[in-house]
């Protein structure tokens, strides 16, 4: 099954309603991961809060990039301030092991701080191939999961689902 971990509750600053009544419920096994992330991006920016929406990918490249110019305090920081952080694609690609200890770092900043979102289509059991260390793996799994709510929506591509309906739809060519 596919996780998608949120751990929506951010002790100092009160709690974070999404779903808000009415809007942006998931109501359906077959909805994308990425829509139910953006649905709790969309509703958190409409509450006021700083959202900041990204892949995993592009998190880390941005960690990389900032301790090479050796600005990850301040990144680390921007990051850490934010209500919600929406991760997209955890489990997509595999990190390098710096790559993989600074996203550890950002998680880390907003352990019981502040909430985070995950994407991945790849079960908890599985993030050990992302996260090359088994323990640092094991770490962000317990970080992520700890008081979260977690939906798995199924392992069906929801793209090729659409994509065959599609075709059938289609008059055919002669």
């Amino acid at each position: 099954t596919t996780p998608f971990s949120a751990r929506l509750q951010a002790p100092e600053r009160g709690a974070l309603r999404w779903p808000p009544a009415g809007n942006g419920s998931v109501e359906k096994p077959s909805t994308p991961l990425s829509e139910i992330n953006a649905a709790g991006h969309t509703a958190a920016a409409e509450q006021g809060r700083r959202v900041r929406y990204i892949t995993t990918a592009a998190l880390v490249n941005e960690l990389v990039e900032a301790a090479d110019d050796k600005q990850l305090s301040r990144v680390v920081g921007r990051y850490a301030r934010l209500d919600l952080l929406c991760l997209d694609e955890v489990g997509y690609v595999h990190l390098d092991p710096r790559g993989a200890e600074l996203l550890f770092q950002i998680i880390t900043a907003r352990e019981e701080r502040a909430s985070i979102a995950c994407a991945s289509n790849a079960p908890f059991s599985e993030w050990g191939t992302t996260f090359t260390d088994p323990r640092l793996a094991a770490a962000v799994v317990d970080r992520l999961t700890y008081n979260a709510h977690i939906i798995q929506t199924g392992t069906a591509s929801y793209r090729l689902a659409a994509t065959a309906a599609h075709h059938r739809k289609e008059p055919a060519t002669t």
